[in-house]
Order: structure tokens, then C-alpha cells, then sequence
């Protein structure tokens, strides 16, 4: 394949609370079995970290030296572009899902290598797209994901639309060996979150777990001073920083 060229501008993560959690993910995840290539993660609302987390746990499958690919599926509300300050090399239009699944630019044309981070490939959302869940439902997203597969990924992570606010990312767990859900410490409501769960159990999809984010570590406790002992022989950290509980046990959803 013919990748295109991505220049970024990502900043370097010294919160060593988050770097650690985020490697935790990384490790639960590659423990849930041999047949888990492709991770879809979404969340209960908006705002809670979702493609942060997402996409810094794509760089840390890269990082550990797995060809892993990024996939922004948030084609209603992505932020990718703003927050990473990303650009084509050459000048041009960023592509995306959105005009691959229209038919607007071949499959092949939608994929690119970054600058900055090896073994990471990414595939943006493209233009906001009104009509998402008929375009995930099109055969056209079939022959995507039937690509993505050829191209034999190590981890391949899907960032997807908050599923308590949309059904795309029930659609598009079809497509996933596993799925993730992120809530948000102290905000998301536990009502909220067994409905997310119960929305993606509907689709058959096995679930791997909960992430619990943006949680407050200053508070006292033993996580908190533990972070805090071991963050001076790592780096600096943020008193603000997020952290990601995972796991299977990680939230009781009884």
C-alpha cells in the first residue's frame, strides 16, 4: 500500500500516573488472548477521554514494537486533527473514513504514516458526516475493514462514538475482537453506564472491560501516595493527570 505522510504534533506525556496506566491497558489487553488484534473503545458521553486514551494506547502497542493502526471512526465529532495539530506532508486535504466510505477516494488512499511515532499507522475521520451509522451499516465499510485485515496488523484500535449517545459503535463492533468502555470517575452515572454495557452486550461483542478515567489521584489513599512515592523516580507528573483502571473486575455492573 501506498501510504501517505502525516506530520504531528504530540506532545510528550511526563505523567508518569498515565503512562503507567496506559501501559497496564496495554498488557490487560494483550493477556485477553492471542486472538484479540482488534480493540474497539468507546464510552458512555462525550468529554471523557476517550480518543486520548484511545489513540495513546495505539502508541503504546507501536512503541512496543507491534504494527498497530489507528482508526478514527468518530466521523460525527473527531478532534483528532485539532488536538494533534496533524497535516498532510505534501500540502494537501487530510483524507479520511468518512470519504472512503462514500466512495469519494480509494481504501488505500486513506491511510497514513506518521512522523513522529514508528510502526503506527493512522486512518482519520475525515469531514463531518450527518448519516454515520447508514455508512457503517454500507457494504463499503465491509471492504475497509476486509483491507485493514489484509494488511495483518499486530493491534488495530478502533476509536468510536460514545455509545450512549450514538449506535455506531454498536454497529461497528462487528468488526472488533473485543470491545472497551471508558466512564468518567465521580461524573458518569452508574445508570448511565449499565446501559452503555447492556447496548454493546446486544451486539454479541465480547467485552474486555472498563476503563475509569480522569480519576482524581491527589485525593489520600493508597493508589494516590503510591503514584506519588514512585513518580519522583519517573518524571514529573500532573496533579490533573488521568488515570485508567482496567480489567474485567475494574467496575461491578451487576
Amino acid at each position: 500500500m501506498n501510504y501517505r505522510s502525516l506530520t504531528m504534533t504530540t506532545p510528550v506525556d511526563k505523567d508518569f500516573r498515565y503512562s503507567e496506566s496506559i501501559r497496564t491497558l496495554r498488557t490487560n489487553i494483550l493477556f485477553s488472548g492471542s486472538n484479540v488484534h482488534t480493540v474497539l473503545i468507546t464510552s458512555t458521553s462525550p468529554n471523557e477521554g476517550k480518543s486520548t486514551v484511545s489513540f495513546d494506547l495505539a502508541r503504546a502497542f507501536s512503541e512496543s514494537g507491534k504494527r498497530t493502526l489507528y482508526v478514527d471512526c468518530d466521523i460525527r465529532n473527531s478532534e483528532f486533527v485539532s488536538v494533534h495539530a496533524a497535516r498532510d506532508t505534501s500540502q494537501n486535504e487530510i483524507l479520511g473514513l468518512s470519504q472512503i466510505l462514500t466512495g469519494q477516494v480509494p481504501i488505500e488512499e486513506g491511510f497514513y504514516k506518521t512522523d513522529m511515532i514508528p510502526n503506527l499507522d493512522i486512518v482519520m475521520s475525515g469531514p463531518y458526516s450527518p448519516n454515520a451509522a447508514e455508512l457503517f451499516e454500507d457494504e463499503m465499510c465491509e471492504c475497509f475493514f476486509r483491507r485493514v485485515k489484509e494488511e495483518g496488523y499486530d493491534m488495530v484500535i478502533l476509536d468510536t462514538a460514545p455509545v450512549g449517545t450514538v449506535i455506531d459503535a454498536a454497529i461497528l463492533s462487528r468488526y472488533a475482537d473485543g470491545t472497551v468502555l471508558i466512564c468518567e470517575s465521580e461524573i458518569t452515572s452508574r445508570k448511565l453506564l449499565k446501559k452503555s454495557k447492556a447496548q454493546l452486550d446486544r451486539t454479541g461483542t465480547r467485552f474486555l472491560g472498563v476503563i475509569i478515567n480522569k480519576v482524581n489521584m491527589s485525593k489520600n489513599g493508597y493508589y494516590g501516595n503510591y503514584y506519588k512515592k514512585y513518580s519522583k523516580n519517573y518524571g514529573d507528573y500532573r496533579s490533573y493527570g488521568y488515570y485508567g483502571g482496567y480489567g474485567r473486575g475494574g467496575s461491578d455492573l451487576s
